[in-house]
Formats: C-alpha cells, structure tokens, sequence
C-alpha cells in the first residue's frame, strides 16, 4: 500500500498542479473565444490562486470536523464542477468566477490528500509514501503547458477543462475503494476571527503578487494590496497568540524540523515557481521556438522526477536528511542558475541534460523536505502542518514568479524596453542564488536530524 495510497492522492494532486500551469498556453483562443484580452484574461489565474490563498487555511479544520476521506473526496467533486463551469464560460466575469469556483476544490485537494497520507502511512515509511506523491507537483507544471498547447492547437481549449472529468471521477472512485484511514476527528471550535483574517492576508499577498509580476491591473493596486496582507498577517499573529484554538498556529514552528521544513523548502519554491514562468518564456521570445516546441523541451524535467522516485529513499537512509537536502538545494539551485547560460546556439540535448539533471535533485529535496517536516510532528497536529505548509508553498511560488517579472521588467527598462538573453540570464541567476540559501539551513541541522524518518544511522567514533 506504500505506492497505492500516494499514487491514488497524486490523481488529484495532478489535476491541481496542472490546471494552475495548463492554462496559460491557452489564454489567447479562450480570449478569443469569449471576446476578451489575453491580458484582462489573466485576472482568471489571479482568480484562481486568491482562492487558493482564502480557503487552504480552513483544510484543517475542515478535515478534523468532517473527516479528512470525506473532505479529500468532495473537493475533487467541487473542482470537477468548477472545471465545467470553466469549459461553458461565455464572458471574462463567467470564466473569472469559474476559476474561483474551482480552485475552492484545489484550495482542500493538495493539504487534505497529503493529510490522509501523513495519517495512513508509518512514519518510517513516509520518505517512500511521500516519493511517489511529490511526482505530480514536479510533473504537472512543466507538462501543463505541453498538454495545454497540444489541446488548445489539436483541438479545442476547452478540453483543457473537460480532461478533468474522467480524471477526477477515477480519483473519487478509487479513493473510496482503496483508502483505509482512520476516520479521526477533532471538533474543536471553528476560528472565525482567524479565518477573515487569515483570508485577507494571504489572498492579499497572492494577489498583490500576482499583480506585480503579472501586471493585468495597475501595479499600484498589487502594492496596495500586498500592504493588506502583510498588515493582516501581523494582527492574525497577534490573534493567535491570544487564541485557544487558532485557525493555524504558530507554535508549530517551534518545531525545528518542521520550521526547516518551511523555510527551507520557501526558499528553494523561489527559483521553482521562476522556472516554468522564465524557461518558455525564453525559449519563446529568446531562442523563436514556438509553445509546443518549448513545452517537448521543458518537458523532460519530469524524467529527472520520475527517476528520483527510486533512489529517494535510498539516498537519505544512507546520507541522512540534512547533509542530502543541503546538497540537493544547492546544486540544483545551480542547475536552475545555468539556464541563464543557455543561448540559441546551445545543442538541445545539453538544455534537456541540464534540465533533466536538475528534475532529478528538486525530486529528491521536496520528498526529503516533505518527510522532516513530519518528522516530529503528532497526527493530532497534522492538519494544521499541512495547512500551514500548503499556504506557504503558494506564497512562495507567487513570490518567485513575481521576483523573476520583477527583474525582467527593471532589466528589460535599464537595457532599452525589449528583452533580451541578457535579462533572462540575471533573473536565473537572481532566483538560482536565492534559493541556494536553503542549503544554509539544512547543513546547521544536527546529522541525525529525522532519523527515525529517514532509517539513516549516525557513525559514532569509540
């Protein structure tokens, strides 16, 4: 049941992670379609992310007082709802609203499905669980654009949407068959002050983000609404404290393995979330490839996931957690640093070596970081750690994606307004650099960290 379970949440996880990349090759013809821009289009990314941001804070809560197979399986279903309500918009406010709709089944579908595998697995089995369940988060958003391309060129965009239907019939229907996890709940009080503020900061910062990185609107409302959220999460904090059973609490991250967990794992999302933002765009406007061209490119990456699935486990029960994530974060941070090296002329194999090279270590660091992040924590915490780990996943993501436009847009400004190899190559090594400095946290951790988790053995000298 080690790769039953993970395999059968990765169904869902997939239809999540693609559909927040699947859409952005298709942005045109749907515009086209419902007689809108591309540009105003992209309010329905924004859309969709916001939802993310209001609602993964309650996934917990929402496990523990209705039970997490329950919710895990209801979430699918709304999400199929909303990916056919996508496929039949006729305006830029009917496809907006959609967007919303479906990503408040996503918003329960990634933190609740890694709840239920956290739950049903063994906490010395959790680096090989969690291998085969970090597949789908490292495929999906270099194969979204692939599938997107084809569809939208072969056939229509709106099978971008439709796709989602027998995929997501099959997870709730496997899911009933096959997922035997304790039904365990925790009525405890909701924390509605927590919730709106919850909301407001985070949805405040995605959309603030999103805003600066991808300007749909005036940047000044992506400021004015990252002031919100950042204000918002200073009095949720203060909320917190005062609160007996917080929405999220903060104290989890007195837990060392699971704060390395986070911060670690925060800082490498950065050049993650930049790459499938700044790789097609490059291949595209820097090296005349058109998006299907590009996609078979970027694509290979998941090779480099896949392959990792069957060393992961090996690998840290022989190295131990903190000296393999500090040497994944660095050197794939170089990987992602060396796209900025890669020109018109550069062989396609070399791009591919580079790019599969690379799959192969973020695979290996986002199973370890998953695993120590659990490592110390109690299935009764569990929710919230998923909670609170999903939502940082998404502002980190949004931050990366904002810091590589960001510098494309100052470098592109100084260097004339047109972009150009040369402001491609300083955004990687910007993100590359700054996610390099997760090694820093997981090379300070003690050898044995998560050992328990890991099976590695710490040599002592006689």
């Amino acid at each position: 049941m080690i790769r039953v379970t993970p395999l059968i949440l990765a169904v869902a996880l997939f239809m999540e992670q693609m559909d927040s990349t699947v859409i952005a090759t298709s942005l045109p013809a749907i515009a086209a379609d419902i007689g809108t821009e591309p540009i105003a289009l992209k309010l329905a990314l924004t859309a969709y992310f916001v939802a993310l941001a209001i609602f993964i804070p309650i996934s917990g809560w929402m496990a523990d007082r209705f039970g997490a197979k329950n919710v895990f399986r209801l979430a699918i279903f709304v999400f199929m709802l909303g990916s056919l309500a996508c496929s039949f918009a006729f305006s830029l406010e009917s496809f907006v609203l959609s967007r919303f709709f479906q990503g408040i089944g996503s918003s329960m579908m990634t933190p609740v499905g890694r709840l239920l595998l956290v739950r049903s697995t063994p906490r010395s089995e959790l680096v090989a669980a969690l291998a085969w369940l970090t597949v789908p988060a490292l495929v999906a958003p270099v194969s979204g654009p692939l599938i997107g391309g084809f569809l939208t060129t072969y056939l229509s965009w709106h099978w971008i949407f439709w796709i989602n239907i027998p995929i997501g019939i099959a997870g709730i229907v496997l899911s009933g068959i096959f997922l035997k996890v304790p039904d365990e709940r925790n009525p405890r009080p909701v924390d509605l002050v927590g919730f709106v503020l919850a909301a407001v900061a985070f949805s405040g910062l995605v959309f603030g983000l999103s805003v600066v990185s991808l300007p749909a609107l005036p940047i000044l409302y992506g400021y004015l609404t990252l002031a919100v959220g950042v204000t918002a999460s200073l009095i949720y904090l203060l909320h917190a404290r005062r609160t007996k059973y917080p929405l999220l609490d903060p104290k989890l991250f007195r837990n060392e393995l699971f704060r390395s967990s986070i911060m670690g794992g925060s800082l490498f999302r950065i050049a993650v979330g930049a790459v499938p933002f700044l790789l097609p765009l490059m291949l595209q406007l820097g090296f005349g490839l058109n998006p299907f061209q590009s996609g078979a490119i970027t694509f290979v990456s998941a090779i480099g996931a896949i392959m990792s699935k069957f060393i992961a486990e090996r690998t840290f029960a022989r190295y131990g957690f903190p000296r393999v994530l500090g040497l994944a974060a660095v050197f794939g941070s170089l990987l992602i640093a060396a796209h900025g090296l890669f020109t018109a002329e550069t062989p396609a194999p070399v791009i591919m070596a580079v790019l599969v090279a690379g799959g192969v270590l973020r695979s290996i660091f986002f199973t370890g970081v998953n695993a120590i992040g659990y490592a110390d924590i109690s299935d009764e915490e569990a929710s919230q750690a998923t909670a609170i780990t999903a939502v940082c996943q998404q502002l980190a993501v949004a931050f990366g994606v904002a810091v590589a436009g960001g510098i494309l847009e100052i470098s592109s400004a100084m260097g004339g307004g047109e972009l150009s190899l040369v402001d491609f190559r300083i955004a990687f090594f910007t993100v590359g650099g700054l996610s390099a400095l997760a090694g820093i946290i997981y090379f300070r951790l003690p050898a044995n960290a998560g050992s328990h988790v890991s099976g590695h053995r710490v040599r002592t000298e006689v």
